[in-house]
């Protein structure tokens, strides 16, 4: 197990080393660079003048490069072609880290068959990512200078989602542990803050999609007030399509989840504490707490100067790190002993926790 534990970590680091460049994609306007979806042939970059020009040329062609980019020379163009090329490159490269270690570990017979299910469940995903990248590049190649949001949310999504699933079989079908001690009710709210970190992500994805965060810099007020008025909230039809298109009210809703979350996960960790639950899960309530109050931080200088690559990236990085400790603290709390287990048996287990 300690070969497929391994195994798992280096995909693991590999999807979050992609999410980042993925950020850097974003943030420097690149995705849009290469125009083609070629899954094989696309992993050699232009070696020749000529096919540099080709690429460039193609690039002309689409809305981002007429609206936003005329006129810039073949070394800029080399400049954001990088880092698409690099983003593409480590989705393919993460295919053939996961897919070869696992056709070996099949052979060798090191799996069981519940975890290879899951794997091939995690390794379909992966797939599917790769078709989903396409889908939301070419969202921006004809009408639009920007790829679509709602794909590009879809897509972060999907990475975080196999990222997740990866952690969570690292955690609970191979590294194991002590099991703790907890009541329902902080078990509860445990899934519960799991489930607001996943939205937050989503709407921080809103947030890219739509550059929301170089709109209303200003913080704690956002359009002149904390709580922006309804109609400027809520002035496209029908209503629900604010949510995901109106940029004041996407980063308003990140912005209301993130006090939301610090506030939760606050009352959570000081119920861990009164509830006497094991020291593994207080410490990792506790942690959570202090990883969020830094994402909050940079989250607003941030915002104030206007999202700049090096506080973009690391936004998204804390905010990485949250989802992570997050799952580990869940999968700790899903395998901790009830509230009612005898007060001996307690001490003990908790003591290993």
């Amino acid at each position: 197990m300690r070969g497929v534990r391994a195994w798992l970590i280096v995909v693991a680091a590999l999807v979050v080393c992609t999410l980042m460049v993925g950020g850097a994609t974003r943030l420097t306007e690149s995705g849009l660079s290469i125009v083609e979806w070629k899954p094989v042939t696309g992993t050699i970059p232009p070696l020749t003048d000529a096919e540099w020009s080709r690429q460039f040329e193609a690039y002309k062609t689409i809305p981002q490069y007429r609206e936003m980019n005329r006129g810039m020379s073949l070394s800029e163009f080399k400049t954001i072609f990088w880092w698409e090329w690099g983003h593409r490159l480590l989705g393919r490269l993460i295919g053939a880290v996961f897919l070869l270690p696992f056709l070996w570990f099949l052979w060798r017979g090191f799996l069981s068959p519940g975890l290879q299910r899951r794997l091939w469940i995690i390794f379909v995903l992966g797939g599917l990512q790769g078709a989903v990248g396409w889908w939301m590049v070419s969202s921006g190649l004809t009408e639009r200078v920007s790829v679509s949001q709602y794909r590009l949310a879809i897509h972060f999504m999907l990475a975080l989602f196999i990222f997740s699933a990866v952690v969570w079989l690292l955690r609970r079908h191979i590294q194991g542990g002590v099991p703790s001690v907890a009541p329902l009710r902080v078990k509860v709210v445990g899934r519960v803050l799991l489930v607001l970190v996943f939205l937050q992500l989503y709407f921080g994805a809103l947030v890219a999609g739509l550059r929301a965060g170089r709109v209303f810099n200003t913080w704690p007020l956002i359009d002149g007030a904390f709580i922006p008025s309804s109609a400027r909230l809520f002035f496209e039809q029908p209503w629900w399509r604010n949510f995901f298109d109106n940029t004041l009210t996407v980063q308003f809703s990140h912005r209301m989840i993130a006090y939301t979350l610090v506030v939760v996960a606050i009352a959570h960790a000081i119920d861990a504490v009164r509830s006497r639950t094991s020291p593994a899960i207080v410490s990792g309530a506790l942690w959570i707490v202090a990883a969020m109050l830094v994402q909050v931080a940079i989250g607003i200088l941030t915002l104030l100067n206007q999202v700049p690559i090096d506080l973009g990236l690391a936004h998204q990085a804390v905010a990485i790190v949250i989802l992570t400790m997050t799952l580990f603290h869940v999968e700790r709390l899903g395998r901790a002993l009830p509230d009612r287990t005898p007060a001996k048996l307690r001490l003990v287990v908790g003591e290993g926790g």
